[in-house]
């Protein structure tokens, strides 16, 4: 067992697990957590608690620093004016020198020195662009180093945040840490309609989570009774007409009455061929109870 606690740099933005340490945080706490750079200011988002850190994946995790004094919360306000100041510069000069280039992110790093300043911009182009001026014009008008790094869809997504077609924070913003691949087929074994416009994302891409759904419906169809086929429930025999996989569900029409009911997958004994041949086995309970109505 071990202590986590959650912290997210930004409303509403991803999370970041740390050891608590020996220490006791309530949500809401500004603490400072450990970074290449330095400690960071962050918000404490999920109290500490324990939880089974070899089934959670919770493993050497970095301690956090402490609570956020006074002049941690002044640095952490100055470094955010300093990353918005950025941002609005470098479109203004994008504009300027005519270039397809979206600025997404800005990231503002001061190791304490005039010249050790450093601002990393993340931006979206449609193909690579020669910005080696665009970078002398940011380096003089801010009196920093620059450094421009060009990312993709998903990634754009991750640092932009917002919601998704569920209506919740989008995963790769909050919790997903890595981007697995996704396919057109995941789709389809998910009987989703092939229309991009309706199985994609904030970021264009498909959605991550048909990944995570995938391996339920492939499990599920490998197991369940298929369309047409003629089962047994606890309300009589009828044919499959569909499948609730969230539900781990097919729905039958009943033969006798033609309604439709719901029953669990687990409830349903199978195709008819199936229970026929188990029937006709010599030692079966079907079996010997049809030879006593025969007699």
């Amino acid at each position: 067992m071990a202590q986590v606690m959650a912290v997210s740099f930004e409303r509403y933005g991803r999370l970041y697990y740390l050891d608590p340490g020996p220490r006791s945080y309530a949500v809401g706490d500004r603490v400072l957590v450990p970074t290449e750079s330095g400690p960071e200011v962050a918000e404490c988002v999920w109290a500490p608690e324990w939880v089974d850190d070899a089934e959670t994946g919770f493993v050497d995790l970095p301690v956090c620093a402490g609570l956020a004094s006074a002049a941690d919360l002044e640095r952490d306000a100055a470094n955010r004016r300093r990353r918005a100041e950025a941002k609005l510069v470098a479109k203004r000069l994008i504009k300027k020198n005519e270039l397809p280039m979206k600025v997404v992110a800005v990231d503002y790093v001061d190791a304490g020195g005039e010249f050790d300043q450093l601002i990393v911009i993340y931006f979206t182009a449609p193909h690579r662009v020669d910005f080696r001026t665009l970078v002398g014009d940011l380096a003089r008008t801010l009196r920093a180093r620059i450094d421009l790094r060009q990312i993709g869809a998903r990634d754009s997504a991750r640092l932009v945040g917002g919601l998704g077609n569920c209506g919740r924070d989008l995963c790769c913003a909050t919790f997903l840490k890595d981007f697995e691949p996704v396919s057109l087929r995941m789709a389809k074994v998910q009987d989703l309609p092939p229309n991009p416009l309706k199985i994609s994302g904030a970021c264009g891409r498909l959605m991550c989570c048909l990944k995570y759904e995938h391996p339920l419906y492939v499990e599920f169809a490998r197991e369940a009774p298929a369309l047409g086929s003629t089962v047994t429930t606890d309300e009589g025999d009828g044919v499959v007409v569909g499948h609730s996989v969230p539900s781990d569900s097919v729905v039958v029409r009943l033969s006798a009455s033609g309604a439709t009911t719901s029953c669990s997958r687990a409830s349903v004994c199978g195709s008819r061929a199936a229970y026929d041949a188990k029937a006709e086995s010599a030692d079966s309970p079907i079996s010997r109870l049809r030879s006593r109505r025969r007699r």
